[in-house]
């Protein structure tokens, strides 16, 4: 066999990320909050996008409305006088005010014996008004209503105020000013002592010493290492630091168990002081920092709308208030590239009129995919929209894809960041993907999330003489035809934040 150079043709497909597909593939996994974002920035860089603000696309509509009986420029002398009385010259001499009068001023302001000082009509109308005034035909956005609120403190500022009082010497200033940038956002001094001291070249005892003035400030509790420490600095403030209290304070691990028969021994009270006690510690604060934590919260925008149909089904729409608008201006690529004056600044241009059309062609598609996932979403899950999350079945990426023909990585960027409005609540698209649960009967499966749901339904409706253990609820969930197991009843349980049944029984047994 002969052992030779040769040349081959041969004809393959393979799938090439272009720019352009990269950019689609990125809106569609975008919420609605980082797709403004992202497309404010396109319309910053390209010349050739536009914001359509209009309700219709077609551009913001002007109307004029002339009235037979008005005329247009004109103004009656009443009208002239009443709208600019403002305008108008003053007359401020003397001999105009006492011919205006008919009188000597003497007569008319006996106080002032005639004089008369020269005022400046414009000076005297800035001496006036101290604040630039607002007519009503200026509009709302000349008045600017978040003028006259009041900044919000942070807690950091709140504290430095209350220096003075509780600290005189100028190094330990210094070491407070420290130490209240290392609190957080609940009061809590999170501070190794030692490398502190270190580092700030104090002794121990003068950090300490500096801790305990802190611990004076308000709000009650701040500069706390823990959670005992905060509750005794409140229960100090208000006197009830007794010895009780103190062994509670310092066993407060087993009232977070409700341990009670075990507090009753150490505190050395009967039950019903130690539940008057419980009650003074419910009262108190266990973070009092967190009333400056001013951090809004952006509400959840639904990206499509679920309502009941005339016919007994469901429509599902987009919510257009939340997807940005933008239009390629095509006239405005044509004056410019006319006027290009070399092959450069035409690539440019036409680079830039490709990125627009894309960008818009990229937003009509997210929105088409987003509406075909949302409608079979609603189509497969029509019992939990009827009946409730106990008929939420069991479905993964696979069966939406297949059913509108779509990869499944497409549905998963699709689902992810995006919400739907229903008649129960509005819910992230993910929500309704779970897992199946095998029914103990041979039927249909059962959706991890309905079990979930069920397993909440019966421990809030459980007996407080008889607790439910998880051994106790598998039992019940098979009986109602699901196969399940312990340990997943279990995980399930700690994914809702409940308790154990010997935690449950301490509980409502102290409630009792």
């Amino acid at each position: 066999m002969a052992i030779g150079p040769k040349l081959e043709f041969r004809q393959s497909q393979q799938l090439v990320m272009t720019p352009q597909l990269m950019q689609a593939i990125k809106l569609l996994q975008l919420s609605n909050v980082d797709l403004i974002a992202h497309v404010n920035s396109e319309l910053e860089s390209n010349p050739f996008l536009e914001r359509d603000d209009s309700p219709d696309g077609a551009g913001p509509a002007v109307e004029t409305s002339h009235s037979e009986n008005t005329p247009e420029t004109d103004s009656s002398p009443a009208e002239m006088q009443e709208g600019d009385w403002l305008n108008n010259e003053l007359e401020t001499t003397p001999e105009a005010i006492s011919s205006n009068l008919d009188s000597e001023l003497s007569n008319v302001f006996p106080d002032d014996n005639g004089e008369h000082q020269s005022v400046d009509p414009v000076q005297q109308k800035a001496d006036n008004w101290q604040a630039p005034s607002h007519s009503t035909s200026s509009g709302a956005s000349d008045y600017n209503l978040e003028a006259f609120v009041a900044a919000e403190i942070s807690l950091s500022e709140h504290l430095q105020e209350q220096l003075g009082f509780v600290l005189t010497n100028p190094a330990d200033v210094l070491v407070a000013h420290q130490l209240i940038d290392c609190i957080d956002e609940n009061g809590y001094l999170r501070i190794d002592g030692a490398e502190m001291s270190e580092r700030l070249g104090v002794s121990g005892q003068d950090l300490e010493r500096v801790i305990l003035a802190l611990q004076g400030l308000d709000p009650v509790g701040v500069f706390a290492r823990d959670l005992s420490e905060c509750l005794k600095l409140q229960l100090k403030e208000k006197d009830r630091y007794d010895p009780a209290m103190q062994a509670l304070v310092e066993n407060i691990e087993l009232l977070a168990l409700h341990d009670l028969v075990k507090l009753k021994r150490i505190c050395k009270v009967d039950d019903e002081d130690l539940k008057d006690m419980i009650l003074e510690i419910k009262e108190l604060n266990p973070k009092p920092g967190a009333a400056f934590n001013t951090e809004i919260t952006q509400p959840i925008v639904p990206d499509a709308f679920v309502r009941p149909a005339s016919d007994g089904g469901w429509t599902v729409e987009l919510n257009t208030e939340s997807l940005p608008k933008v239009l390629v201006s095509q006239s405005y690529y044509s004056e410019i590239s006319q006027g290009s004056k070399n092959d450069k600044e035409l690539a440019y241009f036409t680079d830039s009129l490709q990125t627009a059309n894309w960008l818009v062609k990229s937003l009509d598609q997210r929105a088409r995919t987003i509406l075909k996932v949302s409608s079979e979403i609603v189509r497969q899950q029509d019992g939990f929209l009827t009946y409730g999350v106990q008929h939420l079945r069991p479905m993964n990426l696979r069966v939406v894809a297949d059913a509108i023909g779509m990869h499944e990585s497409t549905v998963s960027r699709v689902t992810s960041n995006k919400y739907i409005a229903t008649p129960r609540g509005i819910f992230e698209l993910k929500y309704f993907f779970s897992a199946a649960i095998a029914s103990s009967e041979g039927g249909e499966s059962h959706s991890a999330e309905s079990v979930r749901y069920r397993v909440k339904q019966l421990i809030d409706a459980e007996d407080p003489k008889k607790i439910l253990s998880d051994d106790a609820l598998v039992k019940i969930l098979k009986d109602d035809g699901v196969d399940i197991a312990r340990r997943t009843v279990a995980k399930y349980r700690e994914a809702l934040k409940i308790p154990s049944s010997v935690q449950r029984r301490r509980e409502k047994k102290s409630l009792t």
